[in-house]
């Protein structure tokens, strides 16, 4: 009942005209198994903008979630006013939509099995999550810590310094094929500013806090935390695959061969 209750958002409804509409989703950090207890991290993505947030936590219960959501509506310079979500229980639950509904956060969720209504953030979970956390298990206190001081600077990153260009219309190529449409490259922040919905003082402060980053040191600080990660997790994770039975039965097994 409380699933049917929210509003579906699907790949071809309006596209928003405005920062603050993000999708969000979590990555699990469990490796080559799902048994027990691991990392998520927590991405959301504004659909207009293509500013980020990410975050680790402890595992899915909602009040991990909740505090995520706390974080991110913190650090977000403009106002979160819409969320879309997967059907998933970390986000379909009572106290998540209760978070959203006393702040006046537009609430959606896309349809079970359909992922091109969330294109945005599934590609974010590859190029974002995969590419600079990997595929490692990450279920220990250090890990998690490790995680929390890597997001900010790949966030950093993203927002400040990595043009990405956004479907605008559609067209036809010299064959006559149609083909997508694309605007010109800018940074989240390029894009943030031109939509004129910053302060003259929250538009400076930005500019400023580019300014005093570093892309070089981003990326050594990037690389610094990403080594540690390695060295955490990822002989814990090879043992792992290890000791998983074959995905595939052995069929030769108990055939004589003359």
């Amino acid at each position: 009942m409380l699933r049917s209750s929210i509003e579906i958002r699907t790949a071809s409804s309006e596209v928003e005209a405005e920062p603050g509409f993000f999708e969000g989703d979590t990555v699990a950090h469990c490796g080559p198994t799902l048994k027990g207890e691991f990392a998520r991290t927590v991405n959301l993505t504004d659909m207009y903008t293509g500013w980020v947030f990410t975050t680790a936590i402890r595992n899915n219960a909602h009040k991990w979630i909740v505090g995520a959501l706390d974080q991110a509506q913190a650090a977000i310079p403009f106002q979160v006013s819409g969320l879309d979500f997967d059907n998933g229980g970390e986000f379909i639950n009572h106290a998540v939509i209760a978070w959203a509904g006393a702040r006046s956060i537009y609430f959606t969720r896309s349809r079970p099995y359909k992922k091109n209504d969330q294109a945005t953030i599934e590609s974010k979970n590859n190029h974002l999550v995969r590419c600079y956390a990997f595929y490692y298990r990450y279920d220990t206190p250090g890990e998690l810590a490790v995680l929390n001081k890597l997001w900010p600077m790949v966030d950093d990153r993203l927002n400040y310094f990595t043009p990405t260009k956004k479907p605008i219309a559609w067209g036809k190529d010299s064959a006559g094929r149609r083909k997508r449409i694309y605007d010109t490259p800018a940074t989240p922040l390029d894009r943030l500013l031109r939509a004129g919905v910053l302060s003259p003082a929250q538009a400076s402060e930005l500019q400023a806090h580019r300014d005093r980053l570093n892309p070089a040191q981003l990326a050594r600080d990037i690389q610094r935390y990403q080594d540690q990660l390695i060295g955490l997790a990822k002989d814990k994770t090879d043992r792992m695959r290890t000791a998983l039975p074959a995905s595939r039965p052995d069929i030769t097994h108990g055939i004589r061969v003359s």
